[in-house]
């Protein structure tokens, strides 16, 4: 009989690699006793990534959704683990020093056992701190290898880096293939030659399905000596997600292996229960596209965790392009047409900006500049004519050390602009912001909560955090919610003879939603919404405020060169533009918050600002005026 190997399942990444969202809090406590009753599983994980955010967007508290969701597996003594972006911490731009610190120290109260942390730059001095706060928190640090594949990320590339992470003190390590795209043999010699020098470090490995390498991959790790290994299970396993559990178990055990025996009546208790919350609301936002494995993935790369709110976006970017294409006399574009575009610019796009390893952010970067590429050259206007900040900052060394050169022409695109590249340590870039966050909770009367856990997550999402604390999140959820469920009904309806007319709303409705017993009124448009009459009076939820009433001001329009969310700032402790202020050509106006990163809108000319058009949180349409400038 060969040597034990465990089970992890991923249930927290299993949601958000078919998806846009993970379970409610509720939900979550309703499931996880049935997941330990399958008595197969020595570690769940159950937050991490995107984990807080979702609950944030869905107007819950994302400290509750932890708590509650770990306690059940620490009572039954099953280990949990979330995932931590280094630099970035939770999000997708990276975080002060202190709020890092903070960030393990909330954590580990919470309940969480192991920190898996990864730098999507695989750039050591990004997770070197992560390792200390880890442990001094009592956490178990568990460091990533983010596999994929290129000239650079050779065998030898990631042997190195396991070796300067154990250095470090990493306690576990990590085979993070992201996108399923590592080649078997080659993470099977990787695996080999960390054991051979640490046979006392526990290896765990994490694939994706997509490509369809993950399951050869599985059995080459373990006969290379991995411990544990992430499985997914029915309805979310395969396609954008991991390999399933029923089949992992099977073949392992026919390799010799001891593996866990499932408790088959509490698998389908879980099943069903996954099911069914697909069935509420959460496979609204699932693509059908993401439960299909699809070997085109080998060639961009992209990961299983990105391609599920992918698929939702581009349903909105294909809107965009498409509004163009009408107003050009162009014809309109399918979703198949665009995604090859977008599969053939991120292989354009990729070494030329360094072969930054694509899991989040720089999935997301490198995804969001090759989109960005597509629609401004079928708008006629010029590749690299959109980059936003955050993207900038990985260019430049800002996040990081890129593991290949710049070409040329970012090279020239970045001196033309006057931007400075970057070679010291990223976390300079980012002082400490703690007391600011503190002071502007103490001015709002909120209080810090548990172990400091309300500030933290005030201080890693401010924009979203802000949403929620005012039923703004809740408000835009649900009727989104609203919307999704009338048009999946619409759509599914028999068709209706010609002489019957059908009751299905031709202008938005208003309709009230109830957040923590405050009624709230709301527009939902149904069906197209891009032909949709407006209402005669749209109502605005009366948790955000409307914009100063200013007239619609003198002067030249800024136009939303995107669809996304306005913002003002990007973090609560900046200052804001506001009507009066004067501004010159090049200055940052505001941002739009698209496909979670933040797109600055500069000045294209100098003047003084006579009016703001929208609420920060707003929704925005591209050519949408944010606002008027007086020369």
């Amino acid at each position: 009989m060969k040597r034990e190997i465990k089970f992890s399942l991923v249930f927290r990444d299993m949601w958000q690699s078919a998806g846009k969202y993970v379970p409610t809090v509720d939900q979550l406590t309703r499931v996880a006793p049935a997941i330990i009753e399958m008595g197969c599983f020595a570690r769940v994980e159950t937050n991490g990534g995107g984990f807080e955010q979702v609950n944030l967007l869905f107007g819950e508290n994302p400290n509750r959704a932890v708590r509650e969701w770990t306690k059940p597996f620490h009572e039954a003594g099953i280990q949990t683990h979330m995932l931590d972006r280094a630099l970035n911490g939770l999000r997708m731009s990276p975080v002060p020093d202190d709020v890092r610190q903070l960030f393990y120290q909330v954590k580990k109260a919470q309940g969480t056992d192991i920190a898996r942390t990864f730098c999507g730059l695989n750039d050591v001095r990004n997770i070197a701190p992560s390792i200390k706060y880890a442990k001094a928190a009592g956490m178990i640090s568990q460091c990533s290898l983010c596999i994929t594949h290129s000239p650079i990320h050779t065998v030898e590339y990631y042997t190195q880096m396991a070796m300067e992470l154990i250095e470090l003190g990493a306690d576990e390590i990590c085979i993070k293939d992201m996108a399923g795209i590592g080649r078997p043999h080659s993470l099977g010699q990787i695996v080999a030659n960390i054991k051979a020098k640490h046979p006392e470090i526990p290896i765990q490995y994490h694939s994706h399905a997509g490509p369809g390498f993950n399951v050869a991959s599985i059995l080459e790790v373990c006969n290379a000596g991995c411990d544990y290994i992430d499985v997914g299970m029915e309805p979310l396993s395969w396609g954008t997600g991991h390999a399933d559990l029923l089949t992992v178990q099977a073949m392992l055990k026919d390799a010799g292996y001891q593996v866990p025996e499932i408790n088959m009546e509490a698998y389908m208790k879980v099943r069903s229960l996954i099911q069914e919350f697909m069935d509420d609301f959460l496979g609204l936002y699932i693509s059908p596209r993401n439960r299909l494995m699809n070997s085109l993935l080998i060639g961009p790369g992209l990961p299983g965790g990105m391609m599920g709110s992918l698929m939702a976006d581009l349903e909105k970017n294909l809107e965009t392009i498409n509004k163009s294409n009408i107003k050009n006399n162009k014809p309109l574009m399918s979703q198949d047409q665009l995604l090859i575009k977008l599969f053939n610019e991120v292989a354009y796009v990729w070494p030329r900006v360094g072969y930054p390893p694509l899991v989040t952010p720089f999935s997301q970067y490198v995804k969001n500049l090759a989109l960005m590429n597509v629609m401004q050259m079928e708008k006629g206007k010029a590749r690299w004519s959109m980059i936003a900040d955050d993207i900038w900052d990985m260019i430049l060394g800002k996040a990081g050390r890129l593991p290949g050169p710049l070409a040329p022409e970012i090279v020239e695109k970045a001196k033309a602009e006057g931007r400075q590249f970057f070679e010291g340590n990223p976390q300079d870039n980012y002082p400490d912001a703690l007391d600011k966050y503190r002071k502007l909770m103490n001015e709002k009367h909120w209080e810090t909560g548990e172990d400091d856990e309300e500030l933290f997550e005030y201080a890693m999402h401010p924009a979203q955090y802000e949403a929620y604390r005012s039923g703004k999140a809740k408000v835009e959820f649900t009727a989104d919610v609203a919307k999704r469920k009338a048009d999946k009904q619409a759509a599914a309806a028999p068709a209706t003879p010609a002489n019957v007319t059908m009751a299905m709303p031709t202008t938005p409705q208003v309709m009230t939603v109830d957040v923590n017993g405050q009624a709230y009124k709301v527009t939902v448009a149904f069906g197209d919404t891009a032909n949709a009459a407006p209402a005669e009076k749209p109502a605005a939820p009366a948790a955000q405020p409307a914009p100063a009433a200013a007239p619609a001001g003198a002067g030249k329009e800024v136009l939303s060169p995107l669809e996304g969310k306005f913002f003002l700032v990007k973090s609560a402790s900046d200052t804001p533009v506001k009507v009066g202020d004067v501004v010159k050509e090049g200055d940052v106006l505001c941002y739009v918050e698209a496909m979670k990163t933040y797109n600055a809108v500069r000045a294209e000319f100098g003047g003084t600002v006579t009016a703001i058009c929208l609420a920060s949180g707003d929704a925005v349409s591209e050519d949408d005026v944010l606002m008027t400038i007086q020369g």
